[in-house]
């Protein structure tokens, strides 16, 4: 099994913040479409397959007590200036991960209220 996670949504309720959220932050352009009665804006593709997308229908609630997904990034310490930057608010600073070799992490609220982990090996 090359990697678990199938595919990952981040609820919103306001669509455009979102997307402009996760744009500016990770510096990424996020493609987007409109299905039926759902929003959809994509991560940039992995091998082929986008891994995750921002989702927005009418009965999707953003939360802070739901699964928390961490995302990769080269440097924690500018993505959480930027997650500030950007209407974002730390939860948890960046901190080292207490097992051998496996970085560091962070956790940040998101303007939709979605708790988001950071991870980076830096």
């Amino acid at each position: 099994m090359k990697r678990l996670v199938a595919f990952f949504e981040i609820p919103c309720s306001n669509f455009k913040r979102a997307v402009n959220f996760y744009e500016n932050v990770f510096g990424i352009t996020m493609p987007s479409f409109d299905c039926e009665n759902e929003k959809m804006a994509f991560f940039p593709d992995e091998d082929g397959l986008a891994p995750g997308a921002i989702s927005w229908a009418e009965d999707f609630q953003p939360s802070q007590n739901g699964v928390l997904i961490s995302l990769n990034c080269a440097d924690i310490t500018s993505a959480m200036a930027k997650v500030e930057a950007n209407g974002g608010k730390p939860v948890i600073p960046k901190t080292k991960i207490e097992a051998d070799n496996r970085g560091y992490f962070a956790v940040f609220s998101d303007p939709e209220g979605n708790h988001i982990g950071l991870y980076s090996d830096n």
